[in-house]
């Protein structure tokens, strides 16, 4: 969902990088993971409750919480809502 975000974010205009250079760099990085929607995440969005309305958000921090991470997060709404352990 981060990913889907980023690239709608350039493709508007908005965020100003080369997105098949950025994606890539990203995929070569072993810092970072991207991990596939499952089932197993899907089910935990489902679980969340009304925490969360955006669906991407609910994506992003099921994501979380089903390979337990620590989410780096500037969103109030995340932060707000607790239902991760962030870092803002």
């Amino acid at each position: 969902m981060s990913l889907l975000e980023i690239a709608i974010l350039a493709g508007e205009g908005r965020l100003k990088i080369k997105l098949k250079e950025f994606f890539d760099d990203l995929q070569a990085n072993p810092v970072f993971r991207i991990f596939p929607l499952t089932p197993e995440i899907a089910l935990e969005v489902a679980a969340l409750g009304n925490g969360l309305r955006d669906p991407a958000d609910r994506t992003i921090v099921a994501t979380a919480r089903v390979h337990r991470l620590t989410l780096i997060t500037s969103d109030q709404r995340i932060i707000a809502s607790k239902l991760v352990t962030v870092i803002d």
